[in-house]
């Protein structure tokens, strides 16, 4: 973690400030004095601030249920942040772990706690994330054992990680990928003569969307380990 993100989390000092101080020489790591504010240092280190010893607050795992036309951003921008109507402190120190586009809706995380984050987000660990989809025209035979097999998407040299395809009905299904890259779900069934016109994340791991649209909730301590493991609990 760097150095001013750990003062900020175990202060009430933003962060401008906390590099404020840190430049002046008031802050110490396991006795030394560190003016960078990019050093790395480890929760465990003697970190202290003019003397004052410093203990960096809880980390934070929230779910939330994501809006339409609303982005996985800190602030407004061309649509508003998710976090607008939801009544959270210190939304600065969040990020959003396996972001969506405006027009998804679903599940997605937030936390303050990058290294658990990274191994949602990180494709070797084989992280399942379900989507209902809705789509223009009937799914073709043929198009769950080609998305089982990889897709070539255009502009791609690599074929997708192996996905899992369930028919809900001739033209709504559910499917599992393992990776995240750029508007994937759509790229997929754009290789496969199809459109999406609907796109909902229903589950991430072992964790379901369970709340309200435009509502959050704090995640169990079993959910948030879940994701700690040397291997992430695969989706059933």
């Amino acid at each position: 973690m760097r150095l001013d993100k750990f003062v900020c989390k175990s202060t009430e000092l933003s962060r401008n400030e906390a590099i404020q101080h840190i430049h002046k020489g008031d802050v110490s790591v396991n006795g030394d004095v560190i003016v960078n504010e990019a050093a790395q240092v480890h929760e465990n280190n003697h970190i202290t601030l003019n003397s004052d010893h410093l203990e960096m607050r809880d980390f934070r795992y929230l779910l939330v249920h994501k809006a339409p036309n609303t982005i996985c951003s800190n602030v407004d921008e061309a649509y508003p942040s998710i976090f607008t109507d939801l009544d959270l402190a210190d939304v600065s120190e969040l990020h959003i772990a396996g972001r969506l586009d405006a027009d998804t809706t679903g599940l997605v995380f937030v936390t303050d706690d990058g290294r658990w984050s990274f191994n949602i987000t990180r494709p070797s660990r084989q992280c399942k994330k379900v989507y209902r989809v809705g789509l223009s025209r009937p799914v073709k035979d043929g198009v769950a054992a080609r998305f089982s097999a990889g897709i070539q998407l255009q502009g791609e040299e690599k074929l997708t990680l192996p996905a899992e395809l369930e028919l809900i009905s001739d033209k709504e299904v559910l499917l599992t990928i393992t990776e995240g890259r750029y508007h994937q779900v759509k790229r997929m069934f754009v290789a496969v003569g199809n459109r999406v016109v609907s796109l909902h994340r229903e589950k991430i791991g072992d964790v379901t969307l369970d709340v309200e649209q435009g509502q959050w909730r704090h995640l169990t301590c079993s959910e948030v380990n879940s994701f700690r493991r040397d291997t992430v609990s695969k989706t059933e």
